[in-house]
C-alpha cells in the first residue's frame, strides 16, 4: 500500500521539471517597437504639395526649357542708319490716284528717336470715283469717265514730287509669337514733319508749295539689320486751283517699304 502510494506520487510530480526546464530555454521575447507617431495635417499638406511640384516639374520641364522667356530687344537702333524704299498709294482720291515710288533715309541718334529725310516720284492715274457730269437744255445731266486729258493740268490733286524731313519716335517695341518657340519682334512709331509738293497746276506749269504730314507707322523685325516697314500718313498742303483760287489738300497715303539698316551689326557688339 505504501508503495502504491509513493509510486502514484512520483507520477504527479514528474511534469513539472520538464515544465520549468521547457519554460528556460524559451527566448525571450522581442521588445515591441514604438509606434510611430501619425503624420500631422500640415506635414501631410506639404508632401502633397511637395508631390504636385514634382509632377508639374517633370511634366512642364522640357517645355520650361524650350520655351524660355522673351526679355529684351532683339534689333537695336541706336547709332545706326536705316534706308528704306519703299511704294506709297493714295486713298479715297478724287480725280487722280497716285502711285509714289521713292525712299527714306533715317539717323537714330537713340533707340526711340530718329531724323528723316523723304522724296518721291508720284505716277498719276484717272481715279476711279472721278466723273464729268454734263447737263442739256432740258436738264438731263449724263456723266462719264474722264480721261487724263480732261484732267491734266484742271483737277487738283496732281502731284509729281515730294520731299521732306521727319522726325520719328518709337516708344513701344514688342513681339508676337507665332508658334512656340517663334516671335515676331516689331516696334510702333510716330511720324511727323514739313513737305514741299510740287504739283501741276491750272495753266499746266509745275507749282512748288510747302505743306506737313502725321502719321504712324510698324515696323516687322526680320533679323538684326533687315524689317519690313508699314506707315499711313496724312499730307496736308495748299495748291493753286481754278474756283476757288486756292484749296487745302488732304490727301491720305499708305506706304509700304523695306528697311536696310548700317552698320548691318549692332555698334555695341
Amino acid at each position: 500500500m505504501k508503495t502504491a502510494t509513493r509510486l502514484l506520487i512520483a507520477l504527479c510530480l514528474a511534469p513539472v521539471p520538464a515544465l520549468a526546464q521547457d519554460a528556460a530555454s524559451a527566448p525571450a521575447p522581442a521588445p515591441a517597437a514604438p509606434a510611430r507617431p501619425a503624420p500631422s495635417s500640415s506635414a501631410s499638406s506639404e508632401q502633397e504639395a511637395g508631390d504636385v511640384s514634382e509632377v508639374d516639374k517633370d511634366r512642364l520641364g522640357p517645355l520650361r526649357e524650350r520655351v524660355r522667356p522673351v526679355s529684351g530687344h532683339l534689333f537695336l537702333k541706336k547709332g545706326r542708319f536705316e534706308f528704306s524704299p519703299s511704294a506709297t498709294l493714295s486713298i479715297k482720291d478724287a480725280f487722280f490716284s497716285k502711285y509714289i515710288l521713292g525712299g527714306t533715309l533715317t539717323y537714330h541718334p537713340t533707340e526711340t528717336l530718329g531724323l528723316s529725310l523723304r522724296a518721291g516720284y508720284s505716277i498719276n492715274t484717272v481715279a476711279s470715283a472721278a466723273q464729268i457730269c454734263t447737263f442739256g437744255a432740258d436738264g438731263t445731266r449724263g456723266c462719264r469717265q474722264p480721261t487724263y486729258a480732261d484732267l491734266d493740268g484742271e483737277a487738283p490733286g496732281q502731284m509729281t514730287l515730294l520731299g521732306g524731313v521727319d522726325v520719328q519716335w518709337a516708344p513701344i517695341y514688342g513681339k508676337i509669337s507665332l508658334l512656340a518657340e517663334q516671335f515676331l519682334h516689331f516696334d510702333l512709331y510716330g511720324v511727323a514733319g514739313a513737305t514741299a509738293v510740287q504739283y501741276r497746276g491750272p495753266a499746266k506749269t509745275a507749282e512748288l508749295t510747302g505743306g506737313g504730314n502725321i502719321g504712324v507707322g510698324m515696323r516687322f523685325f526680320l533679323n538684326r539689320w533687315v524689317t519690313v516697314r508699314t506707315e499711313f500718313r496724312d499730307l496736308i498742303y495748299v495748291e493753286k486751283a481754278l474756283n476757288p483760287a486756292t484749296t487745302l489738300r488732304n490727301q491720305l497715303l499708305f506706304e509700304l517699304g523695306v528697311s536696310l539698316f548700317f552698320p548691318s551689326a549692332h555698334p555695341e557688339s
